[in-house]
């Protein structure tokens, strides 16, 4: 199976799970050089779109990048009409090398994608993707919980013994801003200095990862724990997950954890 074939699979859970309704959400995906040779016979710009931000320290790498106006549910059944694969030519210019052969362009959130993609590498050299959904729950949960990271780190953690074993990091939030935009992309490029995963407030999530797995599987867990939240926060609780049991979760699986959260 090649990274295509990984990446339909992928995109085409994500609108069976109804987090990338119609053409909302999108998918950038670093491609290892040694995978777009045996992929193409030839690498050949097709046409180019230029940026205003600098893309100067990934220059060169490779990034399938999901198509604007795209619908996920058609990526499987077309994925050459649906995603485009790029390179990064120069500090603000990207070439499609195949793909989007309907003459559309990338996903109009590609300058925070790729924003996300170069503080992220800064983190961790194994990086290699972001993928932007709307999960339901996590949008119910902007819309009634307060817009504090801390708060909303250390609910998400009470809700299921998984949550701070799969984001220790915590969970970064963002108020509602307007999508597509330098302004939003900047803010949530700057959240991703710490965090893996950014609320948009009554919009969605974007999250990072080394891999498909690594990410779709971060997704799932965010969004089950705002799943328990929406469903119990308005009940009467009778036992739940202490700060304590929290630390002892974190001791047994060699945790570095947020700190100023449960301390």
């Amino acid at each position: 199976m090649n990274f295509i074939e990984e990446t339909v699979d992928i995109l085409d859970l994500l609108y069976k799970h109804n987090w990338d309704e119609r053409n909302g959400g999108n998918l950038s995906y670093i491609i290892k050089e040694e995978e777009v040779k045996s992929f193409l016979k030839e690498e050949k710009v097709i046409r180019t779109y230029h940026y205003d931000f600098d893309m100067s320290s990934i220059v060169g790498k490779y990034f399938l990048i999901t198509g604007t106006g795209k619908y996920f549910k058609n990526c499987k059944k077309d994925p050459e009409n649906n995603l485009g694969l790029f390179k990064i030519l120069d500090k603000n210019t990207i070439g499609l090398l195949w793909g989007l052969k309907d003459g559309g362009g990338p996903t109009s959130e590609t300058p925070t994608h790729l924003s996300c993609h170069i503080e992220r590498l800064k983190v961790d050299k194994e990086h290699r993707l972001v993928i932007h959904c709307h999960p339901t729950n996590i949008i119910c949960m902007s819309h009634i919980h307060e817009l504090d990271e801390n708060s909303w780190t250390k609910d998400l953690w009470k809700m299921q013994t998984e949550s701070i074993v799969v984001f220790p990091e915590g969970i970064g939030v963002l108020p509602w801003m307007l999508c597509g935009g330098t302004e939003i992309g900047k803010a949530t490029a700057d959240k991703m200095k710490e965090y893996r995963a950014v609320v948009w407030s009554q919009h969605g999530l974007f999250t990072t990862g080394k891999n498909l797995d690594e990410v779709f599987g971060l997704i799932e867990t965010i969004e089950k724990a705002a799943e328990i939240y929406m469903k119990i926060f308005d009940k009467k609780i009778y036992q739940s997950i202490s700060d304590e049991n929290l630390k002892e979760l974190a001791k047994a699986f060699k945790l570095t954890y947020k700190k100023g959260v449960i301390d």
